[in-house]
């Protein structure tokens, strides 16, 4: 009796032991899913690590190549399973690789760290067969060349955008030589008629005046276009009251016109203004803050001196349609970005409509 529970002691020791050591055990395994490839196919390796869950395994890293002549094209993550209730774990990593050299290639045991002590696996081999290898090995007679390089089929899907950029370039063309000989002409892009009673030519001329005061060019650094709306406003003021075409003449021409029937004292200080305006617009002329608006109110007081009286019983003057022609500095601004704007599209276009035929041609 005492020898049989010494001996079931032996065993009982002996299968914990063993349980012990196959818990402490590390097995890696490599296996190849072909061994014999074509240049240019693939091949996928997996490396395949046991150990104990509490362990730590690294795994080979391979920059670009396994070996001479058998490239690595793609490390996938390692993929982990637990057994034993979670004792034990099977890591597996699969490497892509291929090759365009034919031989018989030796794949080295790869290493695999676990706790920085190094475990080996199984050396593995590769054929690589060239493209003159029969690919029907039913049919070993059958072969079949490097075929030449085919041009694609023509697909009108493919030239929409360009056709588009073909046939919306005409009339892009023409928008934008329109919109070039509309600024040239200082024309407006669409003319706005106005159908209301016709003012007479001093009503008409203090309106004019009114928008320029309330505009304040002059105070946006845009003395130029100030005093060139000022004598227009007063040419075409002069033009109407006094019948003579003012819009065609000169200042002196104007003033020596004015002066055959009116006081020449009158007339001073419009002749200054017109000085004024002469030398801004030709001489770049910059006057200051005051003269601006002491030029403003010469204007107001010449038309109000010349004015017509008007008579209470007079018959209201029949309705008149008016074509408005001036332009705004904002329209002006707008039109300026629009012509931009259309030779930025244009010159694209031709580029990519180029582009595209120099693609398809070469």
């Amino acid at each position: 009796m005492k020898k049989k529970s010494i001996l079931f002691l032996i065993v009982c020791l002996a299968f914990l032991g063993g349980q012990r050591v196959m818990a402490q055990s590390v097995l890696v395994d490599a296996t190849i899913d072909s061994l014999q490839i074509f240049i240019g196919e693939q091949a996928k390796i997996k490396l395949q690590v046991t150990l104990d869950a509490d362990k730590r395994a690294i795994f080979p890293v391979y920059p670009d190549t396994l070996v001479r002549g058998v490239e690595v094209l793609d490390v996938a993550k390692p993929d982990t399973q637990l057994l034993n209730n979670g004792q034990r774990a099977v890591i597996s990593q699969t490497y892509t690789i291929t090759s365009f050299d034919s031989a018989l290639y030796y794949l080295p045991p790869m290493e695999v760290l676990v706790d920085n002590k190094p475990y080996y696996s199984k050396a593995l081999a590769l054929k690589v067969y060239s493209v003159n290898v029969p690919l029907d090995p039913n049919n070993p007679e059958q072969y079949f060349g490097p075929k030449s390089v085919m041009s694609a089929p023509f697909a009108w899907e493919d030239w929409y955008i360009t056709i588009a950029a073909v046939l919306l370039f005409v009339p892009f063309l023409l928008l934008l030589i329109f919109l070039v000989k509309r600024i040239r002409d200082n024309k407006p892009i669409i003319r706005k008629i106005k159908v209301e009673p016709k003012l007479p030519p001093h009503q008409i001329a203090m309106q004019e005046i009114e928008r320029i005061k309330s505009e304040k060019i002059w105070q946006k650094g845009h003395p130029k276009e100030y005093y060139t709306e000022l004598t227009d406003a007063l040419r075409t003021y002069i033009k109407e009251r006094f019948g003579f075409n003012a819009l065609e003449m000169t200042s002196s021409e104007i003033i020596d016109k004015l002066m055959e029937n009116n006081d020449k004292e009158a007339l001073a200080d419009l002749r200054i203004l017109f000085q004024t305006a002469d030398l801004v617009k030709f001489a770049k002329h910059n006057p200051m803050m005051n003269e601006n608006d002491a030029n403003l109110i010469n204007a107001i007081d010449f038309i109000n001196e010349t004015k017509e009286n008007e008579d209470p019983n007079a018959k209201p003057q029949p309705t008149e349609i008016t074509i408005v022609e001036k332009r705004s500095l904002r329209t002006k601004l707008l039109l300026g970005t629009g012509i931009l704007v259309l030779v930025v599209v244009l010159i694209g276009s031709i580029i990519y409509v180029v582009s595209e035929l120099y693609n398809y041609f070469a």
